[in-house]
């Protein structure tokens, strides 16, 4: 009877497990969203390992979300098959973000450097329209100009800057260069600080996935043994 009651125990937080893994799966499709949205969607980056970076956390969060709902109805229905598709799937999610972690530390320099070289570039083309709009929205939003300070702006627009420098802006404001008047710090060195302010709330959501991961594949273990066992869990 101890053992029987154990085992539904195993079972109910086996399905509150995947809930909360749920949960981690939808955080990890909104901060790759955001990441997205906010640096990607202002300039092009043609480097894979610096543009691929959101959409790899999009997708393993939408693979989480699928890998939870597997071992939700796998708890739920005490079927072996899919409880033990759930941990080897849960152990290979866990094994690949430990992957990509180590991926992303080596190439974070290129990625920097990649993300860099695309600001220049953009700055240097700033005439297309399509450039313009993307220099012109990223320096709204972190409220910079230039790459490294102000003055990159002189070779491509003398003695001026592009009216998103400014603080309020309006017509021909890029025509006054003053402190009072524009942002003067670079955007690389502001983008630079965003991500590693940022960086604490995606190691924080990474360790919280990496404990439900390793309690899910404890619970699952658990639970497929007790089923396989043919001990009556409900």
């Amino acid at each position: 009877m101890t053992l029987e009651g154990g085992m539904k125990c195993v079972k109910y937080l086996m399905f509150i497990f995947n809930f909360l893994f749920w949960i981690s799966g939808i955080a990890l499709i909104v901060v790759g969203i955001l990441v997205q949205t906010k640096l990607n969607g202002t300039l092009h980056i043609t480097s894979v390992a610096a543009s691929g970076a959101p959409i790899v956390i999009i997708i393993v969060g939408v693979i989480i979300n699928f890998v939870a709902f597997f071992g939700c109805c796998g708890a739920w229905n005490e079927n072996y098959c899919m409880v033990t598709t759930f941990t080897i799937l849960l152990i290979l999610i866990f094994l690949v973000e430990i992957a990509a972690a180590i991926a992303g530390y080596v190439f974070k320099d290129q990625i920097r450097d990649a993300f860099e070289k695309t600001f220049n570039q953009t700055m240097a083309n700033y005439n297309q329209s399509t450039n313009a709009a993307n220099i012109d929205n990223l320096q709204r939003q972190f409220k910079c100009c230039g790459a490294a300070n102000y003055t990159d702006w002189f070779p491509r627009t003398p003695n001026r800057v592009p009216d998103s420098c400014c603080r309020n802006v309006t017509p021909n404001c890029g025509d006054n260069t003053s402190a009072d008047v524009i942002y003067q710090r670079g955007c690389l060195e502001l983008i630079k600080e965003w991500l590693k302010d940022n960086i604490v709330i995606v190691a924080g959501v990474a360790l919280g996935i990496a404990i439900f991961q390793i309690l899910g594949i404890i619970f699952a273990c658990v639970l497929m043994k007790g089923i396989k066992s043919g001990y009556e869990v409900m």
